[in-house]
């Protein structure tokens, strides 16, 4: 049966959180906090995180303005505004960075590809995960790109409401309980939970009991091709 595979980017795909870690080790040496902790500091942009991705989404400008946003309630100094476009250039850096595909990702997209529909269905900000989907070269498996500004129940049913999906032959892929795989549940689709150990904090939950979906569990996105 050809099935409807809807298949996350980041961290399912490719690596990114990796480079947002990386730049965050860059703004704690930078601030030098005098008592704060790593990851004091990192709960402390984590609720900037939580409450600026509300209004202004996802992605490495956003970041940026996050980690301004942390450095002028934290610097224990005067606020200069080179000091401001220094931490900006942490997470504008990110943007340079290589789009690293997964290993076996290729292959299996390929083999998915000859046997199902495939979307990639990912949230950020619009211009950057195109960039990153042209740079993968990925695009050439994916029948359609949604990008959405947050992945919740509501964008999976106007997903699937838009295209005359059918939930029941109708999967997400991905490796945030989050964003991936509790919401789409929830919207009556079936997914499958690929873990990546260096998720984003904020992608993090519990994994809940599906509703009418099926819920899979894989080590790697290779193991879709006995799944599929």
């Amino acid at each position: 049966m050809r099935l409807n595979l809807l298949i996350d980017a980041d961290d399912t795909l490719w690596e990114n959180n990796v480079y947002f870690e990386a730049a965050f080790e860059q703004f704690v040496s930078f601030l030098e906090h005098s008592t704060l902790t790593a990851d004091e500091v990192r709960a402390i942009l984590d609720e900037i995180e939580l409450a600026n991705s509300k209004v202004h989404g996802y992605g490495s400008l956003n970041f940026g303005r996050n980690l301004q946003e942390c450095y002028r309630r934290l610097a224990g100094r005067a606020i200069r505004n080179e000091d401001l476009e220094t931490v900006k250039g942490f997470a504008l850096r990110i943007l340079e960075q290589p789009v690293e595909l997964m290993e076996g990702v290729a292959e299996t997209l390929e083999y998915l590809a000859s046997r199902h529909a495939l979307t990639i269905c990912t949230k950020g900000h619009e211009e950057e995960q195109k960039l990153k989907i042209d740079r993968s070269g990925v695009g050439v498996w994916f029948e359609h790109t949604a990008i959405v500004k947050e992945k919740d129940r509501g964008a999976y049913q106007r997903l699937v409401a838009e295209r005359g999906l059918d939930p029941a032959v109708t999967w997400m892929i991905g490796n945030s309980p989050k964003s991936d795989i509790n919401p789409s549940l929830e919207a009556g689709l079936n997914a499958v939970f690929v873990p990546h150990e260096r998720t984003w904090t904020l992608e993090r939950q519990a994994l809940r009991e599906p509703g009418p979906g099926r819920l899979e569990i894989v080590e790697r996105f290779s193991d879709l091709q006995r799944l599929f």
